[in-house]
């Protein structure tokens, strides 16, 4: 017996530092927070926030003023430099380098959206391109990337064509979304207008890198929104912001196969309602909705892990008005909820076997948030 306690008061230590070993491995438990607002109100500009993973918590970092209309951020994926479009009438974009240790921004350059209010801007992981999404004259543009970061002239605009059934909302195409495949071989874009996700396939180098365009169609007056792809690559999912419903596809290479429809909607409501952001739990099993207006709230679904579907979990208040975006964290374990209309940040904590959501009772009041982004900090 005496030997078998000396083997375990032995063991002890190595086990101490083996179980450290994997808790460094998970990464890192504090994160900087970007987030984009609308400069109309008391914003003026983009903020940076430490959040900590342990309990949820927010702490200011730093704030960069005079850019107009942030309303859509991107991180590269070097995490070094911040895009933000600035959605205008006369559309631009802005570049600033950004130091994820200590929350700091400075303005590189701008230019021209080539297009009215830029909604949406993605970057590729070489970081050598960024691509617009320019709602009111609805196309959306490619911008190269120069190596310091700084972004040159648009080379390419493209566009869909027709319109829709909503005289009021589709007179025309809206590009919503500009989103690159997982693998980065095509571009997709959601166009509200036409009721299309649009896709191009996506050649690098090239001065005109998007050729080769194919559509699918939704519903007539669905108004698609935002698109998410599922953790295995091999679904996708988009949300629309007329009809407040969710289309699951299956993807593959370039291809969209629609397979399931559901709602964001309670039974039997009539009010007005919009359906805003669409996010995947870092662990892919559970997919999060926002929705407007009159609703104001995240919607919960779990996701099949064979098929890709989705199953109705749980419709939770966002505790605010025009819950335009929210956010996940790395870890997976809190949901933050930007309430455009009511200046305020929620922060949610998530049940890791449910995918359920409970408010924390921490509020950040800031005004018109209405993107943010999670960065590991350094």
């Amino acid at each position: 017996m005496k030997k078998i306690v000396l083997f375990v008061v032995l063991l002890l230590p190595l086990l101490t530092q083996a179980q450290s070993k994997q808790s460094k491995k998970k990464g890192p438990s504090t994160y900087d927070l970007v987030i984009g607002t609308y400069t109309t109100g008391t914003s003026k500009g983009i903020s940076v926030y430490r959040f900590y993973a342990e309990n949820g918590r927010l702490a200011y970092l730093s704030q960069i003023d005079n850019v107009v209309n942030p309303s859509y951020v991107t991180v590269s994926a070097d995490n070094k430099f911040i895009y933000a479009v600035n959605e205008l009438p006369k559309g631009e974009v802005s570049s600033f380098s950004f130091e994820a240790k200590t929350g700091k921004m400075q303005f590189i350059n701008k230019q021209s959206s080539l297009g009215a209010d830029p909604c949406y801007i993605a970057v590729d992981k070489a970081r050598k391109n960024a691509f617009i999404a320019n709602y009111s004259s609805g196309q959306v543009t490619v911008m190269p990337i120069n190596k310091d970061g700084s972004l040159a002239n648009g080379t390419q605009t493209v566009t869909s064509e027709g319109l829709g059934p909503n005289k009021e909302r589709q007179e025309k195409p809206h590009a919503h979304m500009s989103i690159l495949s997982p693998d980065e071989k095509y571009l997709l874009y959601n166009d509200l207008g036409t009721d299309k996700v649009n896709v191009f396939r996506f050649r690098s180098g090239k001065s005109s890198p998007l050729t080769d365009p194919t559509s699918v169609s939704v519903t007539p007056g669905d108004g698609p929104r935002h698109l998410e792809f599922s953790a295995d690559k091999k679904h996708a999912y988009l949300i629309t912001e007329m009809g407040s419903n969710v289309h699951v596809f299956d993807y593959d290479n370039g291809k969209l196969n629609q397979k399931q429809t559901i709602t964001l909607l309670p039974e039997g409501f009539k009010g007005q309602t919009a359906g805003a952001a669409i996010h995947i739990s870092p662990n892919g099993k559970f997919l999060y909705a926002s929705n407007r207006l009159e609703t104001n709230e995240v919607i919960v679904y779990a996701i099949n892990q064979e098929t890709g579907e989705l199953t109705f979990v749980q419709r939770q208040s966002s505790m605010g008005k025009n819950p335009r975006d929210f956010a996940i964290d790395p870890t997976g374990k809190f949901l933050l909820v930007a309430n455009q209309n009511s200046d305020s940040i929620f922060v949610f904590r998530i049940d890791q076997t449910t995918g359920r959501i409970s408010p924390t009772g921490f509020k950040l009041e800031i005004g018109n948030p209405v993107c943010l982004k999670f960065v590991p900090a350094e």
